[in-house]
């Protein structure tokens, strides 16, 4: 047998097996283009845990006329950390298994402390179910806690619970109960409110006023004066970048 016609055996023998490997091949590759396709579609870029929001074009952070009106100004309902009528409010939409959330939400507690009576804190829900499975449920009991046991006993469970968590889906929610119970709510009554749902539509509520106001991440914060300026804060910022905020909304 020639050298050539040995060559041409030797492929015919191969052709089989090289089919089923292209084969192979182009089906690996499309599963791998659908797989990061349903990922682009489950964590949109424009809502990210730690992400800011779109900068605003005014250097200091400071949101147009138009964009301020979005963000909803402090309420009777809102969770207050501090005085209730402060010059300027830090308003977070927060995830409560998000790592940054818990890095800023002391941040904010230790700049409502050294201003004194001049800011305050307020919380609103934000979770972000495409990253965080158990934030939703941490909402919706922080709610019930809030609802029975009034706004001391909502900061002493967030306390709790981002004391606890070690972020990322990091908590037990067997603990939940308990840190209701030592926040000074009734364990019957907790249970029950969770059982009932009732709080649900106040945790989306919240979380649509915040994609209304532009919430693209959490945390999703703003500094609010009385004059109804806001500032937009990109992030988990340090107690410094937080101070200059707020210093220009003390203005």
């Amino acid at each position: 047998m020639s050298k050539k016609a040995s060559i041409s055996s030797i492929f015919e023998k191969a052709l089989p097996v090289i089919l089923v490997l292209i084969i192979a091949l182009a089906f690996g590759v499309g599963f791998l283009w659908q797989k990061v396709a349903n990922l682009e579609k489950t964590v949109s870029p424009k809502v990210a845990d730690g992400q800011p929001a779109e900068a605003p074009t005014d250097p200091t952070g400071k949101l147009s006329k138009e964009d301020a009106k979005k963000v909803p100004g402090v309420k009777d309902s809102d969770h207050i950390l501090g005085n209730k009528d402060a010059d300027v409010a830090i308003i977070v939409y927060d995830d409560w298994e998000c790592p940054y959330c818990k890095i800023f939400h002391e941040t904010a507690k230790q700049a409502v402390e050294e201003y004194g009576g001049k800011v305050s804190l307020v919380y609103r829900q934000f979770p972000l179910d495409m990253l965080h499975q158990k934030a939703r449920t941490e909402a919706e009991a922080s709610e019930c806690v809030a609802k029975l046991g009034g706004n001391d006993a909502f900061w002493k469970f967030i306390d709790l619970v981002l004391e606890t968590t070690t972020s990322n889906d990091g908590l037990d929610l067997t603990l939940l109960p308990k840190f209701a119970t030592q926040a000074g709510v009734n364990l019957t009554d907790y249970n029950a409110c969770v059982k009932d749902g009732d709080t649900k539509e106040i945790v989306e509520k919240q979380i649509q006023e915040g994609q209304d106001a532009g919430v693209a991440g959490t945390p999703g914060s703003y500094a609010v004066n009385k004059k109804g300026e806001v500032w937009q804060i990109p992030g988990a910022v340090p107690l410094e970048m937080l101070k200059a905020t707020i210093d220009e909304a003390l203005k």
